[in-house]
């Protein structure tokens, strides 16, 4: 594996930086758009990441509008929100409607398009926007995406039935995507857009994993999604690989990230791999930009090696018994831990004398390798994959019925939506949290605010049990106002001490704010900081941590704690 360096690669005109969030896309993309910069080449760098760091990375106010970056002249970058962009295309829907439909249909087409699909269609109008605009092409040698569009998203956009005005006169229902709602005129420049994405002449898509499990499935599943669209000018970025083990937390990462790339996916061994070192420093500012890919290395200042105590997971426990809370969950983005957590909270609660059931998605084997003692704790596996192909032939079995050619075409599609998995096992939460009229129930995962408030929503719902049972369950109908009971239910909020990881948290919060759902806890996972390690770099990793934990201190209004760095992290 070679060590990344973009000056010496022969790179396309068009660079799609994607992968799973806090992997180091906008660092990477940074990289490179500064390194190609300084080389000569005009470049132009765009990023629709709702978590993108790239006004800290240039320390500069940036905009949907490109701009110079005074100390590197050949380079211009544009920072799009989609977050708010996906408001203005709510609004451009549902304002028309204000004063004319009932408030409960326009909370329900508000809710609608509230999910992620359509921040992602709303992140794809930008791409658009470049991809087709002669003028970038012509005024840039390279032009530089940060964040890629899924290959879910690229699918939907090109069926016919997403263009037409099925949305508007079909009852079965969609559970995502009625995003595309206004969108006809943008038809043209979306269909050439996509084509350009698929010519290997002219672009790459740059996969960035981190060198440990979870992210490097993420990389498969998306570079599988987008070889399936004929996207396969692809390239691989191991980022934060550590190249100096010299203490007990050093060499235990060290061999993780060994095993985790030594069982690469044959799907992504056979595209050209390259490595960023794991460095010591916050890639912020353009002095670190600039020596990121560099192969000599400035010497490590002194770093702060000051002892800071903070509150542990105990603390939590210690209220979930004190506040006799029934039903807890521990929710974050993939990848933070939740699984894991969940155990702890399990037996600790178990081991003050707790009836507890701990219930989770994390397949069975796993479970027993986490949990050592299982005595005393009753549990129960929800396998996602069973309960998400069980419900998506259900809803298929009912299209078939009605429909055929596009329109069934687009139903199949959209059950390719991130909704759908969670409404797919929300049936099997619902029976779950039954089990807390006598005892303390604890589930590693749960539908978002958003999934709960689309299914709440009077159409919405109908919508999605009519694709089923037709009925619907009382344990369903329970379940949203007993997640609202701030006196029985508690989210625990996951998290790890980086910008993505705690960025993500707070959108995550936004959407249980929306559904009225308690979370006074935050967790903060996976800290270096408390290891006490030797080693200089991640002795400097930890430094760093400190800003992120004092923000989610802040956020939670100091109701939050703190769990050290542990090995065989998975989920």
């Amino acid at each position: 594996m070679k060590a990344y360096d973009p000056k010496k690669l022969e790179l396309t005109k068009y660079l799609f930086f994607t992968g799973k969030g806090g992997v180091g896309k906008t660092t990477s993309a940074c990289a490179t758009a500064v390194s190609l910069a300084d080389s000569g080449y005009k470049v132009i760098l765009v990023s629709t990441d709702p978590a993108s760091n790239l006004q800290d990375v240039f320390q500069t106010e940036l905009t949907n509008k490109p701009k110079e970056i005074p100390e590197i002249p050949n380079l211009k970058v544009a920072n799009f929100d989609p977050v708010s962009a996906a408001n203005d295309h709510k609004e451009s829907i549902v304002g028309p409607y204000r004063g004319i439909l009932p408030d409960s249909a326009i909370e329900n087409m508000e809710e609608q398009l509230s999910g992620s699909c359509t921040v992602e269609i709303a992140s794809f109008n930008e791409f658009a926007g470049f991809l087709t605009n002669k003028d970038v092409k012509d005024e840039f040698d390279y032009v530089i995406f940060d964040t890629a569009p899924t290959g879910h998203t690229l699918r939907m956009l090109a069926l016919p039935s997403a263009w037409s005005n099925y949305l508007d006169e079909n009852d079965t229902g969609v559970s995502c995507l009625g995003q595309l709602s206004g969108l006809g005129d943008k038809k043209e420049s979306y269909e050439r857009a996509v084509k350009t994405l698929a010519n290997g002449e002219l672009t790459t898509l740059m996969l960035v994993t981190r060198p440990q499990k979870a992210s490097i499935e993420e990389a498969k599943r998306a570079s599988g999604e987008l070889a399936e669209l004929g996207i396969n000018n692809q390239k691989l970025i191991i980022n934060g690989l550590l190249t100096q083990a010299d203490d007990e937390v050093s060499k235990i990462i060290a061999k993780q990230q060994e095993d985790d790339l030594e069982h690469l996916p044959n799907f992504l061994s056979k595209y050209e791999q390259f490595f960023i070192p794991l460095r010591p420093y916050n890639v912020t500012g353009l002095d670190k930009i600039r020596i990121l890919l560099d192969t000599v290395q400035p010497e490590l200042p002194e770093i702060d090696s000051e002892m800071r105590e903070y509150p542990e997971l105990s603390t939590v426990i210690d209220n979930f018994v004190k506040t006799g809370k029934k039903i807890i969950f521990t929710m974050g983005k993939g990848g933070v831990g939740k699984t894991t957590v969940a155990i702890k909270v399990a037996q600790a609660l178990q081991k003050q004398g707790k009836k507890v059931h701990l219930a989770t998605t994390d397949p069975a084997d796993h479970l027993n390798f986490y949990l050592g003692d299982t005595s005393g704790l009753s549990l129960s596996h929800i396998d996602e994959e069973k309960e998400l192909r069980e419900y998506k032939e259900e809803v298929l079995s009912k299209a078939r019925e009605t429909m055929s050619g596009d329109d069934f075409d687009y139903v199949k599609e959209d059950l390719e939506s991130p909704c759908t998995q969670e409404i797919a096992v929300f049936r099997a939460f619902a029976e779950i949290v039954e089990k807390a009229d006598d005892e303390i129930v604890v589930i590693d995962t749960a539908p978002t605010g958003h999934t709960l408030l689309l299914l709440e929503s009077t159409q919405s719902y109908a919508k999605e049990v009519e694709r089923t049972s037709g009925e619907v369950p009382k344990s369903i109908q329970k379940l949203l106002p007993r997640l609202q009971n701030s006196d029985e239910t508690e989210v625990l909020m996951v998290t790890l001490p980086e910008a993505t990881p705690v960025y993500e948290s707070m959108r995550l919060a936004d959407d249980l704010d929306r559904a009225n759902i308690a979370y006074t806890w935050w967790l903060v996972n996976q800290s270096m900081s408390a290891t006490h390690t030797s080693n200089e770099v991640l002795k400097a990793r930890a430094s760093n941590e400190v800003e992120w934990i004092n923000k989610v201190a802040k956020l939670s209004n100091q109701h939050y704690a703190v769990a050290k760095w542990q090995a065989d992290f998975e989920k």
